[in-house]
């Protein structure tokens, strides 16, 4: 089905492609998994065979018919016709695996490690540009979001994906990223929040970077925010809480 432009959403074209990207996760036979932008059923029907049940998640009313449609033999698949970002999410555990829109792929991140009880696992299809910035210890470019989320989120590239892959074909590189939930985060609970308001900070204000104890950790004075790995940070946070 085709699918409207206020929608845009690239969908991936096999079945076959799914059960492989499955087969890199952890998600297994008694797990509650969500899907999000669930389109036509592609991933969908292949969790429903993999878990224990799935909420699939979509947005545009006629893609959701189709879905509602595609989904009648599995009894383990409950439709959820609506935006991901304005649902509440379970209070039980569950784990996430889902191609979501590239242009959300932020809100959508923020929502995820934000609530109250995150999902234990999240595999989202998303740019590798993106996927990149998130990582701990990336060699190009990190973000300030993959800092925020690093000390309780372990992120990781599982696969890369051919444009091929998806229709209409992508512009862009993409990647099935995993967001693990931490036993235990690499900052202590209490001192969370005052870490992330460390790092938006630092990402939005020069001065406030400049003043935080660089020399004191082995960094240059003319290192950028962007450049810095989470174990840096994270060093950095502890040298400056100590002061």
């Amino acid at each position: 089905m085709k699918r409207l432009a206020d929608y845009s959403q690239h969908f991936l074209r096999s079945p076959q492609l799914v059960k492989e990207l499955v087969g890199h996760t952890s998600i297994n036979k008694h797990d509650d998994v969500i899907d999000i932008g669930a389109g036509s059923g592609v991933i969908s029907s292949v969790l429903a065979t993999r878990c224990k049940s799935v909420t699939a998640i979509e947005v545009e009313p006629r893609v959701a018919a189709k879905l509602r449609e595609n989904m009648e033999k599995f009894p383990n698949v409950t439709i959820y016709q609506g935006d991901f970002l304005g649902m509440d999410l379970p209070e039980k555990p569950y784990k996430i695996f889902a191609n979501i829109p590239f242009h959300l792929s932020s809100p959508i991140l923020h929502k995820i490690t934000e609530t109250k009880n995150p999902p234990v696992a999240s595999y989202l299809i998303v740019q590798k540009q993106f996927a990149n910035k998130l990582l701990a210890n990336s060699d190009r470019f990190t973000s300030q979001l993959g800092m925020i989320i690093g000390p309780e989120f372990a992120v990781r590239i599982r696969r890369p994906l051919r444009r091929t892959d998806f229709w209409p074909h992508p512009n862009v590189d993409t990647v099935l990223l995993e967001i693990a939930h931490r036993d235990e985060p690499l900052i202590s609970s209490d001192k969370l929040n005052t870490y992330k308001k460390v790092i938006v900070d630092c990402f939005s204000d020069p001065k406030k970077f400049a003043k935080m104890p660089l020399s004191e950790v082995g960094l240059k004075a003319d290192i950028k925010p962007s450049q810095m790995t989470l174990a840096q940070w994270i060093k950095l946070f502890t040298a400056a809480s100590t002061r």
